[in-house]
């Protein structure tokens, strides 16, 4: 008996029908909950346990210290001194003036960056910089808790321009390095085109190699074809990284995706010959940054500017390459793309708890309505409904900034061993490359996670500051406006999303073509169970963190234990009921294979989510044994841990209910649970926003220096 046949044996023990999103009429109970006592809302004969004790009312300032070296992590020596640059040279985004002084602003703050040396992180040693990913993405992060578009601007110029370069190029490119280091060679990251944007393989844009003239010949075969979006294009590019198909003579099928520099200006900025240049203008956010079409009309560049690391072409036209595999090559070439997607989520993040900041500090002075005091009127924050639009969030973004951090440790020690050579890039071992398809799942979960996220959010917390929120002086549009693109840049989340869930199916044994909807019948139906049995940790095993902090009380909601294991049960029993749906296709051609996947698209996505929670959870519970134990800051997060887990169980509490994994007492106690846990939590909020460490700059806004609307105290 196969895997697959074995794997549907066991699970045809449980009983009842299947609905399309997994969910059963009847079955296993799961999660070890007991028979309960529907009045009582707990196990039969056992008390259902009380939430971890009320917070004193008069919150201690001291503990933000706590949580915030709790949520910078290992990066907080680099956050500090990008946050000390940002507020002595004042780079907090200023719209005054029209587009192009908008821009020309964002051109001297990137010369501000330069200064402060956090240009170097992004390149490695060989060619100058000090390799430190760590270093180089927290930084450009962290810049986006006040000013996005310089995020993305030097994210262009030193991550995606500078970091095409760097990692794709070679020797011969080496004398580019300083001048795109010192920003005195701006450059663009030419990858999306108006027809092919998430498929990259499929691009149009075509290198073809002339042997006579040793020339690539870049050329746009199709108005489709036309780079669009592309950030440093519409004004201040002067070279692009242009991803085309390569072609040599004599050969009819593309050698794939390749990236060569290409010239686009001259010194004086006018376009050159067979280059046409578009500038998109004013859009809907992000306005410092000059995003523009390119257009390439049998534009010739000499055969040294291929950027050769993974693929080149001898002077006579032969293709040669240390890696065999030409899709293993192309994802190979596309590694730039994990660094970006960290940092795009990472600067999700840094808006949102600027945003969550500002909103917390407003809703702590602004008063309105009289309370129980007679002519008294009332704090926001004394409201349990903004309490839970202030705090509930919070506890999410806690949650994704833990593991936006543990996400970039790991990519950093990834790329370290990479340049000690203990991990070889070109021939990986199977236990290295399942390491790196695991990178890259992880990084696309984050990048859509914290940016669906910020998104929500940012309009939250704007409309929690009412008209104030609305002004631009007061920063919350801007940061809304600007995070806005996050979501589908440097990927589609819908798109991302399904790359977590394909990573899951596959059980990262495959090679990233096997993700088409035949092959992820074929072998992804075959790897499944082992899928189920091996995690994705991101220190330890769910088993292990569940021994470590549970306090064996285990029908308790408020157990961290228990916590991780209903998340994880979850997780698991989705991802169980997405194999049974997919495995009839099987046996089908591939056009009727195609056809069953896709109408499993949404159950694959609901997988993804699944495993983002199960991630959070794990991470939440981690971090919080970081904390010393009896501590003020260990009984504040405790508390929003909790408070992450209770929104996490309401918001599935259907399909746990529908699974016979929590009866409706209990879920009417977690429902419960949330507003005491705000209502404790209420007169802290500010020691946990300012664990955020925002720069002052970002809410030193008219909205909370305005006397006027309390006269209370804005403490720092």
């Amino acid at each position: 008996m196969n895997r697959i046949a074995e794997f549907a044996k066991n699970l045809g023990k449980d009983s009842g029908k299947e609905s399309d999103n997994g969910a059963k009429d009847s079955g296993a109970k799961g999660a070890g909950v007991k028979d309960v006592d529907l009045e009582t809302n707990s196990a039969k004969g056992t008390p259902e346990p009380s939430s971890p004790r009320t917070l004193p009312t008069e919150p201690d300032h001291s503990a933000a210290a706590g949580l915030q070296t709790l949520l910078d992590g290992k990066a907080a020596p680099y956050r500090k001194a990008v946050r000390e640059t940002l507020e002595e040279k004042d780079l907090k985004l200023d719209l005054d003036g029209g587009i192009d002084a908008v821009r020309d602003r964002m051109y001297e703050h990137i010369k501000f960056l330069v200064e402060s040396g956090e240009s170097r992180h992004s390149f490695s040693k060989e060619n100058g910089g000090s390799g430190n990913a760590l270093a180089a993405v927290s930084g450009i992060e962290t810049i986006g808790a006040v000013n996005p578009s310089l995020t993305i601007k030097s994210g262009v110029q030193w991550g995606l321009w500078g970091g095409a370069v760097d990692n794709l190029g070679s020797e011969r490119h080496r004398h580019y390095i300083e001048k795109i280091q010192n920003a005195e060679l701006l450059g663009c990251y030419a990858m999306t085109e108006r027809g092919h944007g998430s498929n990259v393989q499929e691009l149009e844009t075509t290198a073809t190699y002339d042997p006579d003239t040793h020339e690539f010949i870049i050329n746009s075969p199709t108005d489709s074809a036309r780079k669009v979006y592309i950030g440093n294009a519409g004004r201040d590019g002067r070279m692009a990284a242009v991803f085309a198909q390569l072609y040599t003579p004599g050969e009819e099928e593309s050698h794939g995706v390749h990236c060569l520099i290409v010239p686009i200006r001259d010194e004086d900025g006018n376009p050159l010959d067979g280059v046409e240049i578009g500038d998109h203008g004013r859009k809907g956010g992000l306005l410092g940054v000059d995003n523009g079409t390119l257009l390439f009309n049998n534009v010739r560049v000499p055969r040294e500017n291929l950027l050769n690391r993974f693929g080149d072409v001898e002077e006579d036209g032969t293709y040669v390459s240390p890696i065999d595999s030409r899709n293993r090559r192309f994802f190979t070439m596309l590694g730039t793309l994990i660094r970006g997607r960290i940092t795009v989520g990472g600067a999700g993040l840094a808006a949102t708890r600027t945003a969550s900041d500002i909103a917390i500090r407003y809703a702590n002075r602004r008063r309105q309505f009289e309370g129980g005091e007679k002519g008294v009127e009332k704090r926001l924050i004394d409201y349990r409904q903004h309490r839970r639009r202030l705090l509930i969030p919070l506890a999410r973004t806690y949650a994704l900034t833990l593991l936006q951090n543990r996400i970039l440790e790991r990519y950093d020690d990834m790329l370290n061993k990479q340049a000690s050579g203990q991990w070889s890039v070109t021939d990986p071992t199977e236990e290295q490359l399942f390491a790196s398809r695991e990178m890259e799942s992880l990084a696309a979960a984050v990048k859509a996670a914290s940016t669906e996220h910020a998104n929500k959010t940012l309009q939250e917390m704007r409309e929690a500051c009412g008209g104030a929120g609305y002004m631009s002086e007061n920063l919350l549009t801007t940061l809304r406006a600007d995070a806005d693109i996050y979501s589908t840049f440097e990927g589609d989340n819908t798109v991302l999303i399904q790359m977590v869930g394909k990573h899951l199916l596959t059980a990262f044994g495959r090679d990233m073509q096997d993700l088409s909807p035949w092959d992820m019948v074929k072998y992804g139906v075959e790897t499944a169970a082992d899928t189920v049995r091996r995690r994705t940790g991101i220190r330890s095993g769910v088993q292990s963190v569940i021994d470590l902090v549970s306090n064996r009380d285990e029908d308790s909601l408020f157990d961290a234990g228990y916590q991780v294991k209903l998340i994880e049960d979850r997780e698991q029993a989705v991802l169980r009921s997405l194999v049974r749906r997919i495995a009839p296709a099987r046996k089908a051609d591939r056009a009727e294979a195609a056809e069953i996947v896709d109408k499993t698209q949404d159950h694959l996505i609901a997988v993804s989510w699944a495993h983002v929670d199960s991630l959070l959870m794990r991470t939440m519970v981690e971090a919080e044994l970081e904390l010393p134990e009896g501590s003020a800051a260990r009984q504040v997060f405790e508390q929003v841990r909790s408070l992450f887990f209770f929104d996490l169980l309401i918001k599935h509490a259907g399909w746990y209910q529908e699974h016979n994994m929590l009866p409706s007492g209990r879920v009417k106690a977690a429902r419960a649970a949330i507003n005491d846990l705000v209502d404790s939590l209420g007169p802290w909020s500010q020691v946990l926003s300012e664990a955020f460490a925002t720069p002052k700059s970002a809410w030193n806004v008219p909205m909370l220096n305005d006397g006027g609307v309390d006269g209370g105290d804005n403490k720092a």
